[in-house]
Formats: structure tokens, C-alpha cells, sequence
């Protein structure tokens, strides 16, 4: 029969409806918080895998119906999940894959379907909490519940389980899953919040509005990154928070719980003669391979080892097969590799567990890039791009509680082609690793920022070469690149790996984590930040859970590492050459709103011939009388301001001295003053105030290459008059006098 569970918990009420719906399925569950309805279903095969891995598959969906909607598009209906829901899965699994025990190897696939939103609920921990609850229901030797609570920070204020509202309102998102006893996962990003400040106008340009605005308003970033005390008082408050949770499920669910299945856990076949003899003849060797960094390698070295041993004369005589010692020979190499770590306080690369890898850092290495950086620590390797566009370029994305579309300005894109580990594997689509870690790198990288309105960023970092955090490599490359790209980046970020060997009652924590310490090791721990905070970290636990004290001094040490690897950063950053011919450029500045009939010109003409001209972009805001010129090339971004700004001028002269412009007519001849030399001509002082543009076509019967060739400023020449165009003159060298 179905029954009905209501839980008050962390500031929300939530109603769980078992066995109402989904009953083949191993477990299932309709949570209900306010008008959000999530259904949590657990299925398995009775089969077993050969293989030593958890077949766990967790997909988190989110259907168009639940928000009212018909899907957009040509096709109306759900195709691929998006980032949203692939980030979601990814959280979800994270959080509950360390509840399996040991051996169990049964394919098991976790469905979550949302079934109606709502806009104030969270659907990332509405969907753990019912995953956790569908799967401790079922009947899976699962003995523990999981709860999810998010953090927030408003005005000082720790908030658990804040609505979207406040979310929106907060200067820290913090998602932390964990059993009444331990914390499992973490996913924590700074939030950046918008300052005004108002800066006074001082120009000595007499054409930047000389009588309207008294001062300048100018939207700023606050970063808002977490001190290590700080981190730990919000994950303090989110493990009580969890706590509570887990107790009031365990109440809520106890009596419900279906009794486990017979399931077959598999027994890891563990020989210890055979153990012994790898000890014995074979202990150099495992050495040796242990110390070959790049995986491909060590593998290769690991399967000669494995195949040298099945040639042995005890090898046939005890009937040992291959696949026996190849596990025989893994399970000795992480033995060595632990303890080294433990007793000795050693690593496999010879590292102390506090020291960093060797950094290496080349930036604006691709000369048609808007910026790249090359950023090498130890064995592994980011090549980050930046790519600049405008507000057309943003990636539009939808979310199922909002009804408006949403445009993404600032992209960060994570690809790990195979050869990066000396893999011959196909180039596929980005998998959740990718995306996962893209989302981590930007989140770090994000709050940093000052991103225009009309401005798109794109960053794309390529894996090169891994071995151990691939992602930090990104948001130590991102940060440089984005600085090499000439972006206003607040303060750079550094990101470092951080891992814990657990053994009894003895530990170890590990800086800078290489990919077999992170194999063999019990956590992974990211934490990326400036030099004064954290704005994101991400941590797994495979142990089971952390314990504060361990988690704090993790903290601490990685705060170390984070400033060791931010100064070889800055040093770096103060030889960046930026890609002048290849970045695009562009200028903001303030005139009066009353000259742009000037620049417009009669039905638009003059901008046009601007915009043709000089092949830039002009955009004019009347309200504000700002005036930004694009373009791809530098020196025409610059002349066509120029160019701008005289037609101001000469509006504005005309405007102030409320005088008729004097009358000239062609063929007239004066003697004039260079005023100024622009690329494209001079500047000509002519009576009664009034520039007239010599064009470098004017100068002379021959091809002139820069004006400066032939004028300077101050020069004495005579002008003869070409044209009179309202109030453009256009003139004609005769001699330099």
C-alpha cells in the first residue's frame, strides 16, 4: 500500500508518496515541496559484471510540462539533456555512490523526472533528497540516508535552504551532501555582486561634454571570496543542517524500508603467496614503474611486470592467470604508494606532501588568437584561448522555472582529448567530466570579472597532457589568458588539487595531486581562489566521509600552495605582450547628445560613410551621450574617433558661440595653421575658428604614405578650398610656408 511521509526540515516541508506510483522499480518516490514535484525511481539488473567498478548510472530530466511549456524549436520534444540537468546527474552520483559497499556490481540506473516546478524551490536538492530516499527504500543493501542543504550568505547572514529569490540575493552558493555522521560532497562558488560607484568627470578634452554631466557612474564587481574561517562556519552550518535531515528521514523512512535482496556482493580475490612473491622478486620493479609519472607509461610498465610474473616457473606451477596478477600487481603498487605516503611522508615522484609541481608559463603564443596561455605544471597541460565578441554572440540557454530566455556572456569550454593520457580514443561530444570540470573552472574564474553588457567572453582550454588536475591547469590558464586578452580582471585565480590517505588512525593530506594519488588516494579536493579567499571548491570524498579537523587543515594547506602558484602567476602576467593585430578594439566616450545630428548626418548619411570608412561599428546613446566605436583593427578604431570628435566639434563651436559659420566658397586661399595630423589627413586652422580637414590625397600629385611625411604640427601652409559641405570644409595643399 502507498503511504504518505511529511518531513519539516531546514525551513521547508517536504511530502514523500511511496509505493504510489513506479512500484516494478526497485524504490521509488514523488517528492512534493510546495508546487515542485520530483519522481526518484532505483531499478537494477539481477545480473553481476565481470568487471571490478560500481555499474551506478545516475539522469537527472527535466520535462517541458513542468513548467507549462512546449518545448522550443523545430522539434517539440525533449532531445539531450542540457548542462543544467548533466550537472545535476553529476551531483547527484557523486553524493551517493559512496553508499555502495564494497563488491556490489549490479548495473543500477537512478531516474529522476521532474514533474512539475516551481519557481522558488530548488530542484538540485529537491532531487537528491529524493534520489537518497527512493534508494534507502529499496531493496539495496543501502543502510544510510543522504541529505542535501544549500547555503547561503545575505547581508553576513548564513541562510539554509534559502528560495531562488534569496539565492539570487547571495554572496555565496554552497551545496553540501553528507550522512548524519559525514560530509561526502561539496560544490561551493562565490558570488560576485554589483557596486555603483561614482567617479567625477575630469577631462582635459574640451569636446567630452563640457556642460552636462558633472560625473561619471561606473557598475563595479565585488568578488566576495571565503576565507578559509569562513568556509568552515558555512560547512559547519551545513553539516548540522544535514544532520538534522538525515535524522528526521531516518525516523520518517525506518519502518518503510524494504528488506535487502540476497544480492551477491563480490570478494576481491586477494592471494597472499602470490602477494608475497610479487614482495619478494619483484619489489624493484614495481618501484621503478611506480615512478613513471604519465599514466601510459606507468600501465605499460605495470602489464610487462604482470606479464614477466605469468612466465615465472611458480607462476604455472600455483596456476596463476593473468587477470589474477594484474590485480595482484595494482593492489601491491597502491599498498607501496600509500605507504610510502604514510611512513615515509613521501611521494612517488620524490615530493615532499607539501610541494607543488614545477610551473611553467607562456602567454600569446598564437599569434591569431585574441590570447592564449600555455600553462605547464608537472605532467599536466592547458592550452587556454580567449575569444572576444559582443552581445550577438552569447549562448542562449532556457531554465525550466523561468519563462524568459537567458544569455550565457561568458563561456568557459573544458576538452580532454584522449592523447592527452596516450589514449587512441575517439574524439567524441563533451561527457559530463567536461562539463563538469568547464563548470568548476568558471565558477572559480567567474567573480574576477568585469563584464560589459554588450561584451561575450569564450574560453576554451585543451588538455594537452594530464596527470592530476586538469581543472586547476584550466583556472590557472584562464585567468592568465583573460588577463593577456586585455580583460579587466579584478585579481587572478589560482586553482590546486588537493588529496588524503587515510590508513586506521594515521593520515596524510597531499598538495598538488597527481593522477595516481589521486587513484590510489581517499579524496579529491579542488580549491581555486585569489590571493585573499576561496570562489569556488569542489570535494569527493571515496572513504566514506572527511572530519572537520582534516577538512581545515586541508584548507589551510592548500592556502600555502594557492600562493606559491599565484606569485609564479603574477610574474608571468607582468611580461604579458598583448596581440594588438589580432585583439579587436574598442573606444567609449561621452559627448554632447546635441552634436550627433552632426555625426548622423541628414537620413543617417554621415554615419554611414564613418561606419564604410573607416569599417568600424558606431553606436550612440542620446540619453547618456556615450559613443562606443568597434572595430577589428586599431588604427582605424582610433581615426574614426578622431574623425567623430571633429564633427562634434565643430557642432559644438558652433552651438556655444551661437555665430553663423563664416562663408566660404570653393577656390578661396588662406594661410592656415596645422592644428592636428590624423592618419587619414591634417587639421587646418581657417578663420573664425573653423578646421578644415587636408586629406593625405591632398598633399601632393604623389602617393603620400603618412601625413607626417610632409606636415608637422604648427607648420605654416596655404590652402586652397575644394568643397564646402555644411559645415565640413575640405581643402587642398598649395605650398608649406
Amino acid at each position: 500500500m502507498s503511504c504518505t511521509v511529511s518531513v519539516n526540515v531546514n525551513n521547508k516541508e517536504e511530502i514523500y508518496e511511496i509505493d504510489k506510483v513506479a512500484r516494478q522499480a526497485a524504490g521509488a518516490v514523488l517528492l512534493r515541496e510546495k508546487d515542485a514535484v520530483v519522481l526518484a525511481t532505483v531499478a537494477r539488473d539481477d545480473k553481476i559484471v565481470d568487471e571490478d567498478f560500481l555499474p551506478l548510472t545516475v539522469s537527472y530530466i527535466e520535462k517541458s510540462y513542468a513548467a507549462a511549456r512546449i518545448p522550443g524549436g523545430y522539434i517539440k520534444r525533449e532531445t539531450k539533456p542540457g548542462d543544467f540537468e548533466t550537472l545535476t546527474s553529476r551531483i547527484i552520483d557523486r553524493s551517493l555512490r559512496p553508499l555502495f559497499p564494497k563488491g556490489y556490481a549490479y548495473p543500477t540506473q537512478i531516474v529522476i523526472f521532474v514533474l512539475s516546478s516551481d519557481p522558488e524551490v530548488d530542484l538540485q536538492t529537491m532531487a537528491l533528497n529524493a534520489s537518497s530516499a527512493a534508494l534507502y527504500l529499496s531493496d539495496l543493501p543501502i543502510d544510510k540516508n543522504v541529505a542535501a542543504v544549500r547555503v547561503a550568505r545575505i547581508e553576513g547572514e548564513y541562510i539554509v535552504n534559502p528560495t531562488k529569490s534569496q539565492l539570487r540575493q547571495s554572496t555565496l552558493d554552497l551545496f553540501v551532501s553528507g550522512t548524519k555522521d559525514e560530509l561526502l560532497m561539496i560544490e561551493m562558488r562565490a558570488v560576485a555582486t554589483e557596486e555603483i560607484e561614482v567617479i567625477p568627470m575630469v577631462s582635459a578634452d574640451p569636446l567630452m561634454i563640457p556642460d552636462m554631466l558633472a560625473n561619471d557612474v561606473i557598475d563595479t564587481r565585488k568578488i566576495n571570496e571565503l576565507t578559509n574561517d569562513e568556509t568552515m562556519e558555512a560547512l559547519n552550518i551545513a553539516a548540522e543542517a544535514i544532520k538534522k535531515a538525515s535524522e528526521d528521514y531516518e525516523k520518517g523512512f525506518c519502518e518503510l524500508k524494504k528488506p535487502h535482496a540476497k544480492l551477491e556482493l563480490k570478494v576481491q580475490e586477494v592471494f597472499e603467496d602470490l602477494l608475497v612473491y610479487i614482495d619478494e622478486f619483484y619489489k624493484e620493479e614495481i618501484y621503478e614503474a611506480i615512478n613513471q609519472m604519465a599514466k601510459s607509461e606507468r600501465a605499460g610498465e605495470l602489464n610487462a611486470i604482470a606479464a614477466s610474473i605469468l612466465e615465472d616457473e611458480t607462476a604455472q606451477k600455483e596456476g596463476w592467470d593473468l587477470d589474477l596478477i594484474k590485480k595482484s600487481v595494482d593492489l601491491y603498487k597502491r599498498s607501496v604508494v600509500r605507504k610510502m605516503i604514510l611512513d615515509e611522508k613521501k611521494r612517488a615522484d620524490g615530493r615532499g606532501l607539501r610541494d607543488v609541481r614545477d610551473i611553467q608559463i607562456e602567454t600569446n603564443i598564437l599569434p591569431s588568437v585574441h590570447s592564449s596561455c600555455l600553462f605547464t605544471r608537472g605532467q599536466t597541460q592547458a592550452l587556454v584561448t580567449v575569444t572576444l565578441g559582443n552581445s550577438k554572440d552569447a549562448q542562449m540557454y532556457d531554465l525550466l522555472t523561468d519563462k524568459e530566455a537567458h544569455y550565457e556572456n561568458f563561456m568557459l569550454h573544458y576538452n580532454f582529448p584522449g592523447f592527452s593520457v596516450g589514449e587512441a580514443s575517439a574524439l567524441r561530444p563533451p561527457g559530463r567530466r567536461e562539463l563538469g570540470h568547464g563548470n568548476l573552472a568558471k565558477r572559480a574564474i567567474e567573480p574576477t570579472l568585469n563584464i560589459e553588457s554588450d561584451q561575450t567572453i569564450r574560453v576554451v582550454s585543451e588538455i594537452l597532457e594530464s596527470n592530476g588536475s586538469s581543472s586547476m591547469a584550466t583556472v590557472c590558464g584562464g585567468s592568465l589568458a583573460l588577463k593577456a586578452a586585455g580583460i579587466d580582471v579584478k585579481k587572478l585565480v589560482a586553482g590546486v588539487a588537493m588529496g588524503l590517505v587515510v590508513e586506521d588512525d594515521k593520515y596524510a593530506i597531499l598538495t598538488d595531486i597527481m593522477g595516481l594519488e589521486d587513484h590510489d588516494g581517499d579524496m579529491d579536493f579542488k580549491i581555486a581562489g585569489t590571493k585573499d579567499g576561496i570562489t569556488a571548491l569542489q570535494m569527493d570524498i571515496k572513504l566514506g566521509g572527511i572530519e572537520p579537523k582534516i577538512l581545515k587543515e586541508a584548507l589551510d594547506q592548500a592556502y600555502e600552495a594557492k600562493l606559491h602558484i599565484l606569485e609564479i602567476m603574477e610574474e608571468a602576467a607582468e611580461s604579458i605582450s598583448l596581440n594588438e593585430n589580432a585583439l579587436p578594439s574598442k573606444t567609449v566616450f561621452s559627448l554632447d547628445p546635441s552634436t550627433f545630428g552632426a555625426i548622423i548626418g541628414q537620413a543617417g548619411k554621415t554615419i554611414k560613410e564613418i561606419i564604410e570608412k573607416f569599417e568600424v561599428s558606431v553606436d550612440l546613446d542620446k540619453q547618456s551621450g556615450k559613443v562606443k566605436v568597434e572595430g577589428t583593427n586599431k588604427v582605424q578604431v582610433s581615426a574614426a574617433c578622431d574623425y567623430i570628435k571633429e564633427l562634434a566639434k565643430a557642432k559644438s563651436h558652433n552651438r556655444r558661440e551661437k555665430k553663423e559659420m563664416p562663408r566660404f566658397e570653393v577656390g578661396q586661399v588662406f594661410d592656415g595653421e596645422v592644428k592636428r595630423i590624423v592618419d587619414f589627413g591634417a587639421f587646418i586652422g581657417l578663420p573664425s575658428g573653423v578646421d578644415g580637414l587636408l586629406h593625405i590625397s591632398k598633399l601632393s600629385d604623389e602617393r603620400v604614405d603618412k601625413v607626417t611625411d610632409i606636415l608637422s604640427v604648427g607648420d605654416r601652409v596655404k590652402v586652397k578650398i575644394l568643397s564646402v559641405k555644411g559645415h565640413k570644409v575640405e581643402l587642398e595643399l598649395i605650398e608649406k610656408l
